[in-house]
């Protein structure tokens, strides 16, 4: 392996807006730079992010002058410039930590692909008219990748078969949960029994069987529901009033800091619905917290979530109903599900997510 290795990394996509793998990105490159303090970083960054705090990026930074939110500035940045600029900067390996990368590098390239909903929900993607360019993005970008790092068994699972990739060049790396802050759980259930839901309103996440759950429930035993995440006119709206439940079911839109340490403080349990994911970081974060988790049955919360979750069909409204009234309804089983949740959230840190990426990084550099 080459004395001091040079990264270029792919921040195209970083602009604040990307959720779940911009928190990966952060997480996992505040750690890098602590645990491979003779490696060189560099970031190519989009315009966007290269406006944000950086402070969590370990090395120099690089302003592209490309917008992450242009689609097709971003997409010709993706396939080409970022390439460039690893030639440039003489770097020894690229990644791309947002799925999408670069079409060609003379050096070796290491992908993280979160998921492959374009392929696999395409119906479930709120601009359609990009489901065709992205699966041609990812398709080439992985010919190209010489590793393909990915968060479960089950995202593995999914490359394989919509890529056709050979399972050997694909690592399975899981992610980690957050640890909230001022959390008090001793005021659980202080404001009634409360189900929190988080998360913006993308149809895979299927918040629409919340409501509609609530409804099946008899109105003396109706948690209230918070469902956060929504931003303008929230499309839950129109359910909401059409089932007669407005009464129980509050819609907020992006909730800071200190209020989702209210939340997590007050929650009886949340819950998570979603058809399809490539991992679950509010499912650990939630655990982490020592909220009980309520998780739609599909593989990668059996993977995530454990034997610490309850489990309901995804598109069964009653078995959502059933469970969250069977929760709501035991004490005993709210402090069971907490003190299982916070052994299962700890299999899971941002420093194994750290070492096993430096490690595949260790392996396509020696060519092992």
């Amino acid at each position: 392996m080459v004395g001091m290795p040079r990264v270029l990394v792919d921040l195209l996509s970083y602009t604040g807006t990307k959720g779940g793998m911009e928190v990966y990105t952060r997480e996992l490159y505040r750690r890098l730079g602590t645990l491979a303090p003779d490696w060189e970083f560099v970031g190519f960054f989009s315009r966007e992010g290269y406006a944000l705090d950086r402070s969590w990026f370990p090395g120099r930074a690089i302003d592209s002058g490309i917008s992450g939110e242009n689609r097709f500035v971003w997409a010709w940045g993706e396939l080409v410039s970022v390439a460039r600029a690893a030639r440039r900067e003489s770097a020894d390996l690229v990644h791309s930590p947002a799925t999408l990368g670069p079409r060609r590098t003379t050096m070796p390239h290491v992908v993280t692909m979160h998921d492959m909903l374009y392929w696999s929900h395409p119906d479930f993607m709120t601009t359609p008219l990009y489901t065709e360019p992205v699966k041609w993005m990812e398709r080439i970008v992985s010919r190209n990748a010489r590793r393909i790092i990915t968060d479960s068994p089950g995202s593995a699972s999914e490359i394989v078969k919509y890529l056709h990739i050979d399972p050997e060049r694909i690592d399975v790396v899981p992610l980690a949960g957050g640890h909230p802050q001022g959390v008090d759980r001793s005021l659980a259930g202080s404001e009634g029994p409360m189900i929190l839901a988080m998360g913006n309103r993308r149809p895979h996440k299927n918040w629409g069987s919340l409501p509609r759950a609530i409804a099946l429930l008899p109105p003396e035993r109706r948690p209230r529901v918070v469902i956060t995440g929504g931003r303008g006119d929230d499309p839950l709206a129109p359910l909401v009033d059409e089932l007669g439940v407005a009464d129980w079911v509050e819609l907020r839109g992006w909730v800071d800091d200190d209020e989702v340490a209210h939340l997590y403080s007050t929650a009886t349990a949340l819950a998570i619905p979603s058809l399809a994911e490539g991992f679950s970081l509010p499912a650990l974060e939630a655990m982490s917290a020592g909220v009980p988790v309520l998780l739609s049955d599909i593989d990668v919360h059996r993977y995530v979530g454990g034997d610490a979750a309850r489990y309901f069909a995804p598109q069964n409204d009653q078995a959502l109903a059933s469970v969250i009234d069977d929760v709501v309804a035991d004490p005993a089983l709210q402090a069971q599900m907490s003190a299982e949740g916070h052994l299962q959230e700890q299999k899971f840190t941002w420093d194994r997510t750290a070492r096993e990426t430096l490690t595949v990084f260790e392996r396509v550099l020696t060519g092992a």
